[in-house]
Parts: structure tokens; C-alpha cells; sequence
């Protein structure tokens, strides 16, 4: 109230009035001063923890980010400071496009792991990556010369299936030769039907899958479905 009333009448005045020693006033306003900066130095803490964990800290990761610090904050508190910082946790959602779906055959591992061929045109491998655009998603297929570590085919769609692998498979078809035994690894993805055992890649190349719940599968990881249709 006297904080207020300051501003339109003098503070010796005011203070007479509510009966409020000027000194004890003057004290009070350094204190909440003083609060208010540790506040904002909290907040900036917090909006500083978040930044680094790339805005996935929520509120007890950043409590206890603060803590290690020897700064106690409370979770409840951490929660209230980023409301008023405005930042949220983004945790990383599960794939809206990683299904095991229903296959009616799994091809072999031919490549067993051994990602070093020994020159171009042996061992072909291929990704499906989805892709935030504007508010839609887009799917980019690529496949890759496993030698030559470089993209030989690509195609972009907005249905992940398995016409969008084939397009990728069909341009490095045209863009390479495809001696005999040549072979195209890839993972069982999501694109539906394109397991099957009547899908072998035409011009020689053979098709090989790895299973779909590996976590790292060396230089041919996440590697897409097998092949073009020959059907």
C-alpha cells in the first residue's frame, strides 16, 4: 500500500500516516529487491538447464539439475519458474510411424554384418526418414552404396509405403549397374507388403533384411524394407 501511495504523495508522508518508521520501509524495499533478483537468478538457471538439454527437462530433472548445483529447488518451485519463463518440456515422442505391422515373409540376413565390401556395387542399403514439414509430414527414402559411403537413389512422398522404397531402389538402378550378386540390406520398417518372398530385386540383386528390433546395425543401420517389386 505505501509503495503504492508513493508515487502520488511523499513517502515521509505516507509513512506518518500508517504509522511505518521510514527506515523500516526502506528496508523492506531493499529485502523484496533483493528477492526479486534471486528470483530472476533462478529462473535464469532454469531456462539455462532447459536450453541445454535440448528443451527436454521437465520439472524434477531441472529440480534436481539445480540441486547438483547446491541450489535448492524444489520441484514445485522449478514448476512455477518455468511457467513463468515460459518453456515447457518437449519429451521425444514415440515414432507415429514405426510399426512392426504384419508381414507374410522375412528374408534372410544375407549381409551378416560385414559392412566393409570391397568396392562399389556389392552391398546397396537404404533409410526412411519422416520429416516435419509446415504442419504436415513428409517421408525421404534413400539408398546408399555402402562402399562408397554416397546416395545413389532418393524419393520423397507423403505415404510411407512400399512404392516410395521402390522409387528410391529405381532411380540407383538407373544410375548404376547392378552386377550379379549384388545385394540391397534393409530392415523390415513399416511399409506394408514389401517383405514378401515374391519381392526379390530384379537385374540380379539380391534382397536381405535384418530384424527390426536391433538397436545399431554399424553403417547399414536403419536401413529400409527390402527391394523393387518384380511381380
Amino acid at each position: 500500500m505505501i509503495a503504492e501511495l508513493r508515487e502520488s504523495f511523499p513517502t515521509a508522508i505516507v509513512c506518518r500516516v500508517f504509522d511505518v518508521k521510514r527506515s523500516s520501509f526502506y528496508e523492506w524495499i531493499q529485502r523484496r529487491t533483493k528477492l526479486r533478483l534471486s528470483r530472476e537468478e533462478l529462473k535464469s538457471k532454469v531456462v539455462e538447464l532447459h536450453s541445454e538439454s535440448r528443451e527436454a527437462m521437465g520439472s524434477r530433472m531441472i529440480s534436481k539439475g539445480l540441486k547438483s548445483q547446491n541450489i535448492a529447488v524444489g520441484r514445485e518451485l522449478a514448476r512455477t519458474l518455468m511457467k513463468e519463463a515460459n518453456i515447457v518440456s518437449k519429451q521425444r515422442q514415440p515414432h507415429p510411424f514405426r510399426s512392426k505391422g504384419v508381414e507374410a515373409f522375412v528374408a534372410p540376413n544375407l549381409l551378416k554384418r560385414n559392412f566393409k565390401p570391397t568396392a562399389v556395387d556389392q552391398v546397396w542399403c537404404g533409410d526412411v526418414t519422416s520429416l516435419m514439414v509446415g504442419k504436415r509430414w513428409v517421408h525421404l527414402a534413400v539408398v546408399i552404396d555402402l562402399f562408397a559411403r554416397r546416395v545413389i537413389g532418393w524419393a520423397f512422398s507423403l505415404v510411407n509405403d512400399a512404392n516410395l522404397v521402390s522409387k528410391a531402389l529405381r532411380m540407383a538402378t538407373e544410375v548404376r549397374t547392378c552386377p550379379a550378386g549384388l545385394m540391397f540390406h534393409s530392415d523390415q520398417g513399416c511399409q506394408g507388403g514389401f517383405n514378401r518372398s515374391s519381392q526379390h530385386l530384379d537385374r540380379g540383386v539380391y534382397g536381405t533384411t535384418r530384424r527390426m528390433d536391433a538397436k545399431i546395425d554399424g553403417p547399414g543401420s536403419d536401413a529400409f524394407s527390402r527391394c523393387t517389386l518384380t511381380s
